[in-house]
């Protein structure tokens, strides 16, 4: 429930659709006593620590509840925006995108709504700050390259690569990297790797991109020293996530 009006702090959500997201596919008696009872424990639970002035964080309205905090006092909203700043800052100030980028994925303590059931509201939302959040790791080691520091970008992106093995960006990122340590050969290797494994498992072949970083490593093009390497192609397809 918590999780449910969290992610639409200051506004209400109705009775209906929190019951949805509680109980989606269990038979309850009575649906609106149950909401009652666990808004009860849900006060007991968070209002003890919370600093408020003469009335409930957790308000019941007409035909619903609200949290009644500010958006911005929502980790998930937070990380969010500040995810889009520092993406924002990237191409043109890649220091404060590297601080900006920190801060947002600082924010995080492990998988994103977790335990927190598995009603269509908190699915959706899981789904989105985890993508939100892999593609803030790839701005984070695009700043890092943008300013210099390959090795820390290369052990970040090591386990990246690890995990998401479909990701193309990721692989794209870490041939950089490598290639500009002097480690082109090992850059290749890592093409032909997820080449491999993209054909093994998805029966594709790499992107555009990936596909021209691959040529561009062959050729030794001045230009994949140049910050402008690691960032994002516009107008290309998403690569594929896992």
């Amino acid at each position: 429930m918590l999780a449910t009006l969290a992610l639409e702090a200051g506004r209400a959500v109705s009775n209906e659709d929190l019951v949805d997201e509680l109980w989606s596919g269990h038979a309850i008696g009575n649906a609106r006593n149950a909401l009652q009872a666990t808004a009860t424990r849900l006060r007991r639970a968070i209002e003890p620590g919370l600093c408020r002035r003469g009335s409930s964080v957790l308000r019941g309205v007409n035909n619903g509840y609200l949290l009644e905090v500010a958006p911005e006092c929502v980790d998930g909203n937070r990380f969010l925006d500040l995810a889009a700043q520092g993406a924002a800052h990237l191409p043109m100030r890649p220091e404060r995108s590297l601080e900006v980028l920190q801060s947002a994925l600082d924010l995080w303590r492990g998988p994103a709504l977790l335990d927190a059931g598995d009603g269509l509201r908190v699915r959706g939302a899981a789904a989105l700050f985890d993508e939100r959040r892999l593609t803030a790791c790839e701005d984070l080691v695009g700043a890092l390259l943008s300013v210099g520091d390959e090795a820390r970008a290369i052990a970040e992106l090591r386990q990246l690569v690890a995990l998401y093995p479909l990701r193309e960006r990721l692989c794209e990122l870490l041939m950089v990297a490598l290639y500009r340590t002097g480690r082109q050969g090992e850059a290749l290797d890592l093409f032909r790797w997820a080449r491999r494994r993209l054909d093994e498992e998805l029966g594709i072949q790499p992107g555009a991109p990936l596909q021209r970083l691959h040529a561009e490593i062959l050729a030794q093009d001045p230009a994949l020293r140049l910050p402008g390497a690691v960032l994002p192609s516009q107008g290309e397809p998403a690569a594929v996530s896992r």
